[in-house]
């Protein structure tokens, strides 16, 4: 397994540098994610992106270098300490790094002798594929760039390609890629066409990093897939256009990051009290107010469990990667509209972000749930009581009835009331969905050693840090470790933990924020102790090999 980074200023075409790679790795067979470090800037400052790839799927970052792509001298200074011995600074011939590993590249000349200054990030591209050992081709290359620029570009860039890889000898041997076919997709992306897959029909949004291009992907596809999409003027309006498009009996999701959340909060208790389906997406960031708006953290998690006063029914998914942010968005809409309520997905930048070759998911396999229909003969009421809580629905213009909603208390026919005995009713009626909906909780995925002495516990998107964790842990012999790792986190899944902890001799969560959400929520709802908490909360994601050494240094 190979890890790359690149680095460079905003401006300096690192993420198209990045994409040109991992679409080429990709297309050669060979797993691939890539992760994405940006500033939140137009130009200057120190991005970069982390490329990771081999013969395996590869589903998290590492923070140890093989190679070092430098578009500018910073990023040679701050990342140096990160390569191996045997590793490589790749740098302009301008920018050189002063350091025995450094490969002066003259890319800036190579590209103007092409015609074009703009192509030097495909000369360090095609210098990056030589000394891993790949071997050029023309006609992959060209693809490649077809996939990212107009026609008349494609072939100065292949030619620069070309360029960059003469221009360096071979330094790793090539990764034999064996995979099958795979597509390269963002979790944002995944998560977009789970939903798609599921039959949405209406998504609405105010731009806000990092659940941004979830709106981006569904406009620029909206021809293609038939969908409605809009870009509200903020939050509270995208929030209240899903529930009214759901409300006229479209399937409908909006989406945002923490603080967009924190203004949907009403309009969420809106969709619990008049039994309306709706996804909402909140891709974390940290925080609190704008915090950092392109770095990921997992600190929404008990914000989303209680947000809006009052209580009501609603579900909490963490989508774990990227084929499972597929699953969990079509699941998602699935659920809401079977049970009649708020589904909130919960993922972060890291995941949102981050691309993966992965195998490409089946459309065909999801099956989206169809409203309870009226009982034929019997008068429609839109809150009708019933045994599991969930009430006929039907939409505006439907003879059969009125389709009633109200934000005040009501009664079964949807009309106002004050009294204490309809308020228990309907409240009780809501609550029951409850109980339907914990037997289709998903239990948390159990990674490394079936009967862990050591157990990890941790949530969403350090499924793929986790994996690799145990996998280093356990290579060590000794003692045996194991993850837990949930997707669904409200209301919580409790077979696995406590099967698993009657013989764990110590738990440890594994979490991105300041006070262990999910070892306060487990704490609340089981009575579970966690022996101690491997935390970060700078906005950068741990990998497996931090966790590791973590988890080692606890146990000590």
């Amino acid at each position: 397994m190979y890890n790359l980074l690149i680095g460079g200023a905003a401006g300096q075409g690192i993420d198209t540098a990045g994409s040109t790679l991992e679409l080429y790795i990709k297309d050669s067979g060979c797993g691939v994610f890539t992760t994405r470090d940006l500033m939140s800037r137009i130009r200057g400052g120190h991005n970069f992106l982390r490329v990771r790839f081999g013969e395996e799927e590869v589903r998290a970052h590492s923070e140890a270098l093989d190679g070092l792509v430098a578009f500018n001298a910073e990023s040679a200074a701050l990342h140096a300490a990160e390569l191996k011995p045997e590793g490589f600074i790749l740098c302009d011939a301008s920018a050189a790094a002063d350091d025995p590993r450094a490969l002066p590249l003259d890319m800036a000349g190579i590209a103007k002798t092409l015609g074009n200054a703009r192509v030097a990030g495909s000369v360090a591209v095609g210098a990056v594929l030589r000394l891993f050992g790949f071997p050029f081709d023309r006609e992959r290359a060209a693809g490649v760039f077809g996939k990212l620029f107009k026609p008349e570009l494609v072939d100065v860039n292949v030619r620069a390609l070309e360029a960059g890889h003469r221009a360096v000898p071979e330094r790793f041997p090539q990764p034999r890629g064996r995979l099958p076919e795979r597509m390269l997709v963002s979790g944002n992306k995944a998560l977009a066409l789970g939903a798609l897959a599921a039959g949405l029909q209406f998504y609405s949004a105010y731009p806000m990093s990092p659940s941004t291009s979830i709106l981006e992907y569904l406009a620029q596809t909206a021809k293609e897939t038939g969908i409605l999409v809009e870009q509200a003027e903020d939050e509270i309006a995208a929030i209240n256009m899903a529930i009214g498009a759901s409300f006229a009996g479209g399937r409908a999701m909006t989406g945002t990051s923490g603080g967009g959340f924190s203004l949907m909060v009403e309009a969420l208790g809106l969709s619990g009290m008049v039994e309306v389906p709706l996804v909402a997406v909140d891709v974390q960031r940290p925080g609190p107010a704008t915090g950092l708006p392109t770095r990921t953290e997992q600190s929404d998690l008990l914000f989303v469990i209680s947000a809006a006063q009052g209580e009501f029914p609603r579900m909490v998914i963490a989508p774990r990667h990227h084929l499972d942010a597929f699953h969990q968005a079509a699941r998602a809409i699935a659920m809401a509209e079977k049970y009649q309520l708020p589904v909130i997905l919960l993922s972060d930048q890291y995941l949102a972000d981050a691309t993966a070759a992965v195998v490409p998911p089946n459309p065909s396999a999801v099956r989206p749930s169809a409203p309870e229909a009226p009982k034929e003969g019997e008068p429609y009421a839109r809150y009708r009581y019933t045994d599991s809580g969930v009430s006929p629905r039907i939409f505006p213009g439907d003879r059969r009835g009125f389709a009633a909603a109200d934000s005040d208390e009501h009664d079964e026919w949807g009309r106002i009331i004050e009294d204490g005995e309809t308020r228990n009713w309907m409240m009780e009626k809501r609550m029951r969905k409850l109980e339907a909906l914990k037997g289709e909780l998903e239990e948390p995925a159990l990674l490394g050693d079936a009967e862990p002495e050591v157990l990890l516990v941790g949530w969403g998107s350090m499924f793929g840090p986790l994996e690799e964790a145990v996998r280093l842990l356990n290579q060590a012999g000794g003692t045996r470790y194991g993850a837990l790792v949930f997707s669904d986190v409200w209301p919580l899944p409790q077979k696995e933990l406590a099967r698993l902890s009657k013989s764990a001799v110590a738990m440890y969560n594994v979490e991105q924020n300041y006070t262990g959400q999910l070892a306060s929520l487990i704490r609340q709802e089981t009575g579970l102790r966690m022996k101690g908490s491997v935390l970060r909360y700078d906005g950068r994601q741990m990998s497996g090999g931090e966790i590791a050494r973590r988890v080692r240094e606890a146990e000590q």
